[in-house]
């Protein structure tokens, strides 16, 4: 794989999904309809799917590429991909509390090892660029041509007074149970896939999620956590979390800077 293609080709999709998003969250009403799962989905959802997924074919025909909206005409599991989750977050969408994203990434032996998270909602753009290490750009955000960036690093965790994050639409008992373990210093809330950015940031030390999520919820967030340092382990094992799993769903995961002693 060519990571420099690669990192300009999601990282301009990413943008130009955004871009559409917004569109369709700045206009007076839009419609939200249900899936067979009972998740919504909205135009904005289908609009940015139509672009990434038509400039990631174009780009790397020879990739395999999975999207969360064309999920179902998927074959069950892959080793090497590209995955999409064109609006992460629709939730928060509908409500429009802005903490929704745009995300991309290239997962290859079940190693999410690039990816670009987008908050257009809130111009936050989070990318692994082409040596894997992440990054956070400011700046106009140019289609062409990156800003300014700044490298991403975790936090030296103080496993004494920690900062957690945690879901914002899909808190429940048993995440705060778990989270009890720990010695909170603070805890924020923040929807989709931001929650991996705020680690990967050093805004918080902990995301741990004990509900159901896609490999394409994650990827994206990931390789951008990955990129700075951190880590994501399975629940159950603390093994790290893998990717092309048949059916593509993820089992329960803690998201974490290395240093935090996981209970």
């Amino acid at each position: 794989m060519d990571f420099d293609k690669l990192v300009s080709v999601m990282r301009r999709l990413a943008l130009e999904a955004g871009d559409a998003i917004m569109e369709i969250y700045d206009s007076p009403d839009f419609d939200v309809r249900s899936k067979s799962d009972s998740s919504p989905v909205t135009a904005a959802d289908e609009a940015a799917d139509a672009l990434i997924s038509a400039g990631l074919r174009a780009a790397f025909p020879d990739v395999t590429l999975i999207t969360e909206e064309q999920a179902a005409s998927h074959a069950l599991s892959a080793s090497t991909f590209l995955i999409v989750d064109p609006l992460d977050g629709t939730k928060e969408f509908v409500q429009r509390r802005g903490d929704f994203t745009v995300n991309i990434a290239y997962v290859q032996d079940g190693v999410p090892l690039r990816g670009v998270v987008y908050a257009p909602a809130k111009n936050r753009l989070f990318y692994t660029i082409a040596d894997g290490t992440a990054v956070e750009e400011t700046g106009a955000f140019a289609k062409d041509a990156p800003g300014p960036v700044s490298a991403l690093r975790v936090s030296s965790p103080d496993n004494g007074a920690l900062m957690v994050v945690a879901s914002k639409s899909h808190r429940d008992q048993a995440t705060d149970d778990y989270i009890a373990k720990y010695s909170v210093k603070d805890m924020t809330s923040a929807g989709s896939s931001l929650k991996f950015c705020l680690v990967a940031t050093g805004e918080a030390d902990l995301y741990p999620r004990l509900g159901r999520t896609m490999e394409w919820d994650t990827a994206a967030g990931d390789a951008v956590l990955r990129g700075a340092g951190g880590s994501v382990v399975r629940f159950d094992d603390h093994s790290p979390l893998a990717y092309g799993k048949t059916g593509w769903d993820n089992p329960f995961f803690i998201a974490y800077a290395p240093g935090v002693v996981l209970k």
